[in-house]
């Protein structure tokens, strides 16, 4: 392979690979990691291949893959324990390259370019890397290879976790014969609705869309058309980078609730508790932000109800009050009083807090040093250390979601 050589190292089934890595008695059964069905999270987050002969699917409900395969292992989530071996997966391939980009939880961008010199050809890398993962977690893992990150990424996603030996590389050489003519749907970056637009425009395959004229797709979708059409041909320029969670855009919080929500000081304990969880964890990475924005998801799935609002403050803040107060206008503002699935708020336009913008009508001197005073003892007692009395209340969700990692127990 010439030129750029990008790995795209994507872990098999990773959750229940992890949960099997720990207890061998799991190896030859099949398990699937699954959320909580008693508080509405009972949604497969991961299966292994020998559940999905049964026909286990991620992101499906609980029940109906216990109907496919009743004999499946039910493990819960263990967030705490998958976050420490994704680490441990990013130093095993920082030995190979200094060039690692985290994608999500279970995928890695390497650039081993430069590498080749020290562990050999492309694919003679990509074999170590999956010995020494297997070697040290016990996690089986699948290498996409290509000259740049989106063939890396489709090269895996497509033919790598495939094949016997896990590996597949992707490059102009064989695009045409093996991508393009794959369905619309698996190109990287198209979704289920852009996929029924593309195929209502007579673009079924990777290639119509590739061969699709491009000033059609930008006057129809501007720049989103022109990168799916670059997406299809196979360029991206983007880099492998170790800096690209270092500038962060916003900061949100989001909650699926344990049941509906339909009382206005319930969904308000909640949605103070959210600001609070948002400012912390604004003031934790030296943020302030001046937009708060407000997610309501209703309950009826057949009859989504809900929206998504945002208003911008007259000053950058990382104080909970302010973020909630704003919040709570949205919240009565666009509101449909129908019962709340779940909520999110989330603060942007961040700037950096060091230096604070003074007012001759807030006390925004106090308030800084009211939250340094609570930084303080979140950081030496934790998170629920000291809470607003609301949180003590039925609605209060506080203390539950302290137990939890993304939405999952640790």
């Amino acid at each position: 392979m010439k030129g750029s050589v990008i790995f795209l190292v994507d872990m098999q089934s990773f959750y229940v690979s992890v949960e099997k890595a720990d207890d061998p008695t799991l190896q030859n059964q099949p398990v699937i990691v699954s959320g909580d069905p008693e508080r509405r999270s009972g949604i497969i987050l991961a299966a292994c291949p020998i559940a999905k002969e049964f026909g286990v699917e991620t992101a499906e409900p609980l029940w109906k893959a216990q109907q496919k395969c009743p004999q499946a292992v039910v493990r819960r989530p263990r967030m705490q324990r998958y976050i420490d071996m994704s680490l441990q997966i990013t130093k095993i391939c920082e030995q190979f390259t200094d060039l690692v980009e985290p994608f999500s939880i279970d995928e890695q961008f390497l650039d081993v370019t430069g590498s080749q010199r020290l562990f050999g050809e492309p694919f003679e890398i990509a074999t170590k890397i999956q010995t020494r993962i297997m070697a040290v977690t016990g996690v089986y893992a699948r290498v996409g290879m290509g000259p740049n990150k989106v063939l890396a990424k489709m090269a895996c996603d497509n033919f790598a976790k495939k094949n016997r030996d896990g590996i597949f590389q992707l490059d102009t050489s064989n695009m045409q014969e093996k991508l393009w003519p794959l369905p619309i749907g698996k190109l990287f970056g198209v979704g289920n609705r852009m996929e029924q637009h593309l195929i209502r425009m007579g673009i079924r395959q990777i290639g119509h869309l590739a061969n699709f004229p491009l000033q059609q797709l930008q006057s129809r979708w501007g720049i989103n058309g022109q990168v799916l059409w670059q997406t299809a041909n196979g360029r991206d320029f983007a880099p492998v980078t170790t800096q690209t969670h270092d500038g962060q855009k916003a900061i949100g919080h989001n909650m699926t609730l344990p049941r509906d929500y339909e009382i206005l000081s319930d969904i308000r304990v909640v949605l103070l508790e959210l600001s609070q969880e948002v400012a912390r964890r604004a003031r934790a990475k030296g943020y302030t932000g001046q937009t708060v924005s407000l997610g309501v998801r209703g309950a009826d799935f057949d009859r989504p109800t809900g929206f998504h609002r945002q208003i911008k403050l007259t000053s950058p803040t990382d104080f909970d009050l302010d973020i909630y107060h704003a919040a709570d206008h949205l919240l009565h503002r666009y509101w449909d009083q129908l019962p709340i699935r779940s909520l999110g708020v989330t603060l942007s336009q961040l700037q950096q807090g060091h230096n604070i913008q003074l007012s001759l009508f807030e006390a925004t001197n106090k308030k800084h040093q009211l939250n340094q005073a609570l930084d303080t003892i979140y950081h030496k007692y934790g998170n629920t250390a000291i809470v607003r009395a609301a949180s003590l209340t039925a609605a209060g969700q506080t203390f539950e979601r302290s137990a939890k990692i993304g939405g999952h127990y640790k």
